[in-house]
């Protein structure tokens, strides 16, 4: 089968990936973006000089996942602040780019929040700009810092649940550097275990239709020299009956009151696989998604992404010459229908439980999710 063997301690390879940073050259600020619509073929940056930019760049997923698209879209906010454009213009546009991911509203309205209390103070349009950014670039901070602490909490949990190491751990999307200011969130947790000589596989769901587990996480884990192995995600089914997965690692775009986790469409079939299986399954996000004002899972907004997702096949920069839609090479008949939710929910029933920066949800229950959003606020307020 495909496979991919750990490399040895000694492997001095970088591991850490830059997908966003803030520069200001002599024309004006920008954001640099890693292009992850271009992975792992090339690694090409993306330079956005205003929200428009960034919100086709946030709406192709060249930059995606939740914790990283609320620190682009406090960025967003920033830019249009520095460059002059209406600020609550660019923030709408941003807030609305994608639906499902609350990091990204989130991260809009704090930057937003902040250019106004500098107005209000009195402040120019300069300094409330200045504050923006600084409050952009405050959050990268924490993202960051609550990786850490996510992998930290995270490895305690696996080392709980199945004691003796050796962990055989199933992914599916993509949860590392590309997604976070840190080393992710799942991924991270998986990369801890790598370190600490835990971790024994990786299996990655390449994860329909957009490939992002083949193309990025697989890019990531190569990276860092981890021992994976590539599977389709119809196939994961196999593999729990086989008795080949330990532990089901997954990140989440938004978890309400309840509970209920909305991730890339593929995990709900996990759960059920995890749970039939007596499998732990397990989420991994920062506070900042908890979505407290969403009562459940019913209640979230899927985004519908479009359906030539499903009926072309895209392989990353290459150019099909005559090719129209998404530029890719059809595999269905002419005028094909596709259903293709970017996300499924999984409800908190079927989850072992939450990790994140402020500690372990276990059981997963309404009330202990509000502690744990609770804790966090009062860290942050103190």
């Amino acid at each position: 089968m495909a496979d991919q063997y750990a490399h040895s301690g000694d492997d001095k390879r970088p591991t850490e990936i830059l997908a966003i940073r803030w520069e200001e050259p002599p024309e004006g600020p920008v954001l640099v973006l890693l292009d992850q619509t271009r992975l792992p073929a090339e690694e090409v940056e993306l330079v956005c000089t205003d929200a428009s930019a960034l919100v086709e760049a946030i709406r192709s997923l060249a930059v995606r996942g939740a914790p990283l698209l609320g620190i682009a879209g406090a960025y967003g906010v920033a830019l249009a602040a520095a460059r002059g454009f209406d600020v609550d213009e660019a923030a709408a546009a941003l807030a609305g780019a994608r639906p499902t991911a609350v990091n990204l509203a989130v991260g809009v309205r704090r930057a937003q929040s902040a250019y106004e209390a500098a107005l209000a103070k009195g402040g120019d349009v300069r300094q409330a700009a200045a504050a923006a950014l600084a409050a952009a670039r405050q959050l990268h901070r924490e993202d960051a810092e609550a990786s850490g602490r996510m992998a930290e909490h995270g490895l305690a949990l696996l080392d709980e649940l199945l004691p003796g190491g050796g962990h055989r751990v199933l992914t599916h999307c993509n949860t590392g550097s590309l997604v976070s200011g840190g080393e992710g969130t799942a991924f991270a947790v998986a990369l801890a275990a790598h370190r600490t000589g835990r971790l024994r596989r990786l299996w990655v769901d390449e994860t329909r239709p957009l490939l992002q587990g083949a193309r990025l996480t697989a890019y990531e884990a190569a990276r860092s020299g981890m021992a994976y192995t590539l599977l389709t995600d119809n196939a994961a089914g196999s593999l729990f009956a086989a008795g080949e997965v330990d532990a089901v690692l997954i990140g989440a775009d938004r978890i309400t009151a309840d509970g209920s986790v909305a991730n890339k469409v593929g995990s709900y079939p996990l759960a059920v696989l995890a749970r039939y299986h007596h499998v732990p399954f397990i989420v991994v996000a920062p506070v900042t998604t908890v979505d407290l004002d969403t009562a459940d899972g019913a209640s979230i907004e899927v985004e519908q992404r479009p359906g030539h997702e499903v009926t072309e096949v895209t392989a990353p920069q290459v150019q099909v010459v005559g090719m129209e839609a998404g530029g890719g090479i059809p595999v269905a008949p002419l005028g094909t229908q596709a259903y293709n939710p970017a996300f499924d929910v999984t409800p908190a029933e079927l989850v072992t439980a939450i990790v994140t920066e402020e500690g372990v949800v276990s059981p997963v229950t309404a009330e202990a999710l509000a502690e744990v959003c609770a804790r966090s606020h009062r860290v942050t307020a103190g």
